[in-house]
């Protein structure tokens, strides 16, 4: 009898100790939702191919993981996504490096005018830039991958036939890439991209410093008339897209791998997409009457000339703050020479 109770009691501890272990089981398999802050509107092709990310990455991991995207800022402010993201505010943030001042020191050198050629080609730089040097300046984030609109030119509300008449003009342009303008001559006008459109069509500014896809993407192509495809001053404007470091440090290895492997896919898509984008602006804006002016290698050289010392004032900034300033603008120059 005392026995047969002993073997009960025993029973009876074994399923109980295997519900208590099984408990933080249980705990891995809920669904983790992850809200995602989207720079552009909710019909936005990079808006809808950050959806088939997120939908990709739910079928990989069963449901375990979910992301929702939150569209057009409404999670986070532009400015404030990089921090945000690292406080858990947002889970995943995307937006621009340049939105971040002083946070991103030594990638920096992403937005310099390298001569990018295309979207695809750039965004493949600032990956393996990142992979290349793993820079400290992320450690507060979990970089799901970089990519970014190229080529950045700059377009005029006039007719111009060469890019020297942009000097004494005023040319919109954003505060990192303001030295741009100035070294051609021109004066720089810092504003909202929101505020473009009208200041063009009102005269307020003569022309504007952009990636193509903006001739489209805020119709810009309707208020100018010539884009200056001078590859001597061609910039990236560098993105990112960041997950809050904890959130990912709680995903599963399998879990982490299986978004690693999209993280690959999308980013090399991504790239792709900003080629797609740029050369459907460059359709629109000649429906629109834009010419687009290839300037000669010449003017090109001395363009490139004229953009040295912008380079040597990053390299002089990243060293100040003992980063290889030198050394990441090598790699991004090489790696441009050889994959162009």
């Amino acid at each position: 009898m005392k026995k047969n109770s002993f073997s009960k009691v025993f029973v009876a501890s074994m399923v109980l100790l295997s519900f208590f272990a099984a408990g933080p089981l249980f705990a891995q398999e809920k669904a983790m939702k992850l809200r995602l802050s989207v720079l552009w509107p909710a019909q936005h092709p990079i808006t809808k191919l950050l959806g088939d990310w997120g939908k990709d990455i739910e079928k990989a991991t069963n449901g375990r993981i979910t992301v929702t995207i939150f569209a057009s800022n409404t999670l986070s402010p532009p400015m404030q996504v990089y921090d945000n993201t690292a406080k858990g505010v947002v889970d995943i943030g995307t937006s621009l490096l340049a939105y971040a001042p002083g946070r991103l020191p030594l990638s920096e050198v992403l937005q310099q005018p390298l001569g990018y050629r295309n979207g695809y080609q750039a965004s493949k730089l600032a990956n393996a830039y990142y992979k290349k040097f793993r820079p400290k300046e992320f450690d507060d984030v979990k970089v799901m991958f970089l990519h970014g609109a190229a080529p950045g030119f700059i377009f005029t509300k006039n007719p111009v036939k060469s890019t020297a008449d942009i000097k004494g003009l005023r040319i919109k342009a954003n505060a990192e890439n303001a030295d741009i303008v100035k070294n051609l001559g021109a004066s720089p006008v810092t504003m909202p991209v929101t505020e473009t459109y009208d200041s063009l069509a009102r005269g307020v500014v003569d022309g504007a410093l952009f990636p193509i896809e903006a001739l489209q993407g805020f119709k810009i192509g309707e208020v100018v008339k010539t884009v200056i495809e001078n590859y001597g001053m061609s910039y990236m404007t560098s993105m990112y897209v960041v997950m809050n470091k904890d959130k990912w440090n709680a995903i599963s290895s399998a879990d982490q791998k299986a978004i690693e492997k999209f993280n690959e896919e999308y980013s090399d898509r991504l790239g792709k997409l900003w080629v797609t984008m740029d050369d459907n602006a460059k359709a629109f804006a000649k429906g629109k009457g834009v010419t687009f002016l290839s300037v000669s290698k010449e003017e090109e050289a001395a363009t490139i000339q004229k953009m040295n010392p912008i380079l040597d004032d990053y390299v002089k900034m990243a060293k100040s703050k003992g980063l290889p300033g030198d050394e990441a603008l090598k790699f991004c120059q090489d790696f441009l020479k050889t994959n162009p």
